[in-house]
């Protein structure tokens, strides 16, 4: 997910009423970095997973050795793992994280190449037969970028429930995405909502709050059905965005923020993301290369 214009940082309330955080005016930056390494050793629900190393990116065939070195050093960390793709070596991360005992959340990429759809959405349904994929994603964040029409998606959804009928199915999208469009929510077992504080230039001592409004306001589309915060991260270097500022103390400061909610709540977040990969730059600018926990050369950032 990158910056939208027209979507900007606000303090619009929902019904969700959420924790306030941790008092940062009282800690010293060692303290900080103190407390963010407790926090990653207390383990959270998810993480987003990042397969490529320098020199890569989609459309190169990731090994399930080079898989298996990655799944093996965030492992401690984490119960779920979530993937974005079925193919060109996606496939080995939920058979690999099973063996590793960990949970999964198993995306099919889809887009505007109705070709490639059709091999994303066979081999999804095929890793689920397998009994790799405890929840199934139909497509990232789709119509937020308008590659397929709400029927299109509607379609590949319904498919998806009709060949996997033991295994929950949603979508992924931005939050707001599931208040405009209840046809998406009527179909999904569960809303998997992105919430990023950060891409709507959130300033960090409001950025819990900001997110827990995101959160509320999926809690209100989903009428009852469960909500799982499937990303939310923030950059440690880069440009920043209006009055969010990427650097090494915000991304501390959010980590631990999350964390410290998503316990007291009960609240599913998948952070994002695992290590830094330098191919996310593009849409997203150079930020797109420093949203992870671990740097590009697997070692914990703080």
């Amino acid at each position: 997910m990158s910056y939208r214009e027209g979507h900007h940082f606000s303090l619009a309330k929902h019904t969700y009423k959420g924790h306030a955080g941790v008092d940062f005016t009282k800690i010293s930056e060692d303290e900080l970095r103190k407390l963010w390494i407790e926090t990653m050793q207390n383990g959270m629900h998810g993480l987003c997973f990042s397969m490529y190393e320098d020199g890569q990116k989609p459309g190169d065939v990731i090994t399930v050795e080079q898989v298996q070195r990655r799944i093996e050093i965030i492992k401690p960390y984490t119960k779920w793992v979530r993937s974005f793709s079925c193919i060109e070596g996606n496939e080995h991360i939920p058979r690999v994280a099973k063996k590793n005992g960990l949970k999964t959340l198993v995306g099919a990429w889809l887009g505007d190449d109705l070709e490639m759809n059709e091999t994303e959405i066979e081999a999804l349904i095929a890793l689920a037969k397998e009994g790799c994929v405890d929840i199934a994603a139909v497509g990232n964040e789709v119509l937020y970028r308008n590659d397929l029409t709400k029927e299109q998606l509607l379609g590949y959804i319904n498919r998806v429930k009709q060949a996997l009928p033991d295994v929950q199915v949603g979508y992924v999208d931005a939050y707001y995405e599931f208040t405009q469009h209840p046809e998406i929510v009527d179909a999904s077992d569960v809303i998997l909502s992105n919430c990023y504080p950060y891409w709507e230039g959130c300033p960090i001592e409001h950025s819990l709050g900001h997110m827990q409004q995101m959160f509320g306001q999926a809690t209100d589309a989903a009428w009852g059905k469960k909500v799982i915060i499937t990303e939310t991260g923030w950059p440690s270097q880069g440009s920043s965005l209006k009055g969010a500022v990427s650097n090494a103390e915000n991304a501390m400061k959010y980590f631990i923020n999350t964390q410290v909610w998503a316990a007291k709540d009960n609240v599913e977040i998948f952070y994002f993301s695992s290590f830094d990969e330098s191919w996310k730059v593009g849409a997203e600018g150079d930020v797109g290369a420093y949203w992870g926990l671990w740097d590009k050369n697997e070692k914990l950032k703080f």
